[in-house]
């Protein structure tokens, strides 16, 4: 999901102050990383953020890119996944509701939905348990219903 530039400036409100209070500096790429990461609207890994970032900030290292992604995900404004495809994968959690996943195991193609009747269910499931719900998640793999369209997605959304 992509941000408007509201979200921009109240995301970078958020990094700048957990930045602050462990003694790092908010530098322009650190800004540029967050606004692509913000606008990207995808599920993106390290590398293909490093790339998207590298089209305008030539200079840019990829570890300063795996390093920031880091940081994103310790002040909440990203969330890491692990799809099953062995790449760790981040998208934008900053001001977000909570929502869930389908993941096309041939294609890669991310599908992101919410249902009200699977969350009431699952909080049935643990109060009936004793259990505090306190997180979720549910990811449900399958393949795209029409092959020709699951082919022509190779690239995760």
């Amino acid at each position: 999901m992509k941000s408007d530039n509201k979200d921009l400036n109240e995301a970078c409100r958020v990094f700048e102050a957990y930045l602050r209070k462990h003694d790092l500096k908010l530098t322009s790429q650190r800004i540029d990383i967050l606004n692509h990461f913000l606008h990207s609207g995808a599920h993106v890994n390290a590398e293909e953020l490093f790339h998207l970032v590298r089209s305008h900030q030539p200079k840019i290292g990829y570890s300063t890119v795996y390093r920031t992604l880091k940081l994103l995900k310790e002040c909440q404004i990203a969330k890491e996944h692990n799809f099953g495809d062995g790449t760790i994968r981040y998208e934008n959690d900053f001001n977000r509701g909570h929502h869930d996943h389908l993941i096309c195991m041939q294609c890669g193609t991310i599908i992101e939905f919410e249902c009200p009747q699977i969350e009431e269910w699952q909080q049935k499931v643990a109060e009936s348990e004793g259990f505090e719900l306190v997180d979720h998640r549910l990811e449900i793999y399958g393949r795209c219903k029409n092959p020709a369209v699951c082919t022509r997605n190779k690239k995760v959304e």
